[in-house]
């Protein structure tokens, strides 16, 4: 089993209104994901409530090998979801481990 983390970042610049806006729809858009990619063992998006804390938005998801992460990655679903964060997210960190 591969534990996939993701950490964003968004951009400085943006109202709290866009924040929590740009947040909720990434959040709804993931957390379908598991209904068209059954490869994915668990998936849950937590958005960061301590203003004071660097990242905004995490992703953990489960699955059960490396491979397995990668097609998520690639598939059409996951480009679409990933693409309402293009122009708000200004970093991004991830890290795969085995569990």
């Amino acid at each position: 089993m591969v534990k996939h983390i993701v950490l964003f970042k968004l951009r400085e610049e943006l109202t709290q209104a866009e924040r929590e806006t740009v947040m909720r729809r990434f959040k709804e858009a993931i957390e379908a994901l598991p209904a068209r990619i059954p490869f994915i063992r668990h998936i849950f998006v937590g958005l960061n409530a301590n203003p004071d804390e660097q990242w905004d938005i995490c992703l953990d998801s489960e699955f059960d090998t490396l491979e397995d992460v990668k097609a998520y990655s690639a598939h059409p679903d996951h480009q679409a979801a990933a693409g309402l964060l293009k122009g708000y997210k200004q970093d991004r960190a991830c890290v795969d481990y085995n569990l």
